[in-house]
């Protein structure tokens, strides 16, 4: 990996000189430094960069590019930056664009453990960050903070719907394979407590590196310990590649269901259909929805070859909200921003009137997703089918049982 990489990649990408679309003004608001500048900090190179990477950015350009370039007559510039999984790097990148290159927001933030150190120095710094890909509820718990928005999803809503749907399928014994930091051990603790409070029972789990390869000594203890799924608290290549071991190892075939707890569309590719019919995993949202969830989908497709992950739509969504409420706001300034964020609601192709939580967790309806059979496929990413929808209110941690300090009782 070159140096630039491992300074975050931050080259900006070109401004775009087209006639605004939401008659942003002649540069009578306040502006700092007379450019309103977005940060993409994700994984562009490690396990979760198919779902997240530089389809984070594209989307954001798009953002950018719909919403006209410029904002209260101010142009919009756009940084990225690669955290490679780990939290010094992402810290540090994130540091020195809030303190030396003036970066106003920061999206993205990759994994659980870079996001709670990066949401730590948004408190420290008053910049509004807004984690989409990583998942811990501590970020709208115990260690919430003003200036986040958490916007796509966290391991609450990615357990309940399939933790609820394979318990009501007789699936009530349940062995959990998590990867040992902040993400999977929140994702674990937050499917096993939904899964207690239904009735049924945790038979085992192990905890694995992240970015191991051979899982096959987990699944043996998996398949020995009595459960009816295995629940994969792991993401990107890690849980593709538990799921089909899961598989090679016979588990599937005994009647053992793999339980995906957080998934992509393109983790649904690499497992293949014929290991991934009926697997279910909740998601908020999946480019063959309707019309709009398609018609942006063919938008990003052509800039990036191929349909957008949950995350590279939320990226969209978390962009465009963000320039809204600057417009509105008058301001680029963090306290008035962040107070329009929670004023307006959300809209997009994706979204019907979401809304940002006083603990700063986005809520949003969430659909389960079910894996299709191979001869339901009518091509390369024609792969899902949504059952259910859960309502925002019930998909996410109610807002009195996280903890946030920032919640008035």
């Amino acid at each position: 990996m070159n140096r630039r990489s491992l300074l975050g990649g931050a080259a900006a990408l070109p401004l775009f000189h087209i006639l605004p679309s939401h008659a942003q003004g002649t540069g009578t608001g306040q502006i700092s430094d007379g450019v309103v500048k977005i940060g993409v900090l994700n994984d562009m190179t490690g396990v979760f960069s198919d779902q997240q990477g530089m389809g984070e950015v594209v989307a954001a350009r798009l953002a950018i590019e719909e919403f006209g370039g410029r904002v209260l007559g101010a142009p919009i510039e756009l940084v990225h930056g690669d955290l490679l999984n780990r939290p010094d790097v992402g810290m540090g990148i994130a540091r020195r664009w809030f303190d030396q290159e003036k970066v106003d927001i920061i999206t993205g933030v990759g994994n659980s453990a870079v996001a709670l150190a990066v949401q730590t120095l948004s408190k420290e710094k008053q910049k509004i960050v807004i984690p989409m890909s990583a998942a811990t509820t501590d970020l709208t718990g115990k260690d919430c903070g003003p200036w986040t928005a958490h916007w796509l999803y966290d391991n609450y809503s990615a357990a309940k719907g399939p933790v609820t749907a394979l318990y009501r399928n007789g699936k009530t014994k349940w062995f959990f394979v998590t990867s040992d930091y902040s993400f999977g051990h929140s994702l674990e603790a937050n499917a096993s407590a939904i899964l207690r409070a239904l009735g049924g029972e945790v038979v085992g789990s192990v905890r694995v590196p992240l970015g191991e390869t051979d899982y096959s000594s987990y699944l043996i203890r998996a398949a020995a310990s009595g459960a009816q799924a295995v629940g994969i608290c792991a993401g990107g290549a890690d849980m593709i590649n538990i799921a089909k071991q899961m598989g090679e190892f016979g588990l599937i075939r005994r009647g053992i269901v793999p339980a995906a707890l957080n998934c992509s569309i393109t983790n649904i590719r690499s497992i293949g259909l014929e290991t991934g019919q009926g697997m279910v995993y909740a998601e908020s949202y999946y480019w063959d929805q309707n019309e709009g969830t398609r018609a942006f989908a063919e938008r990003f497709r052509k800039l990036h070859g191929r349909p957008p992950t949950a995350f590279h739509a939320g990226s969209y969504g978390a962009v465009m909200h963000y320039l809204k409420a600057v417009q509105a706001a008058g301001t680029d300034a963090t306290a008035p921003v962040m107070a329009k964020m929670r004023e307006m609601p959300i809209n997009d192709f994706m979204t019907k009137d979401g809304r940002i939580r006083e603990d700063g967790r986005v809520i949003r309806d969430v659909y389960l997703m079910q894996v299709k059979a191979p001869r339901a496929s009518k091509g390369e990413w024609d792969l899902l089918e949504v059952t259910e929808t859960i309502s925002g209110n019930d998909a996410f941690r109610p807002m009195d049982q996280g903890g946030c300090p920032l919640v008035r009782a």
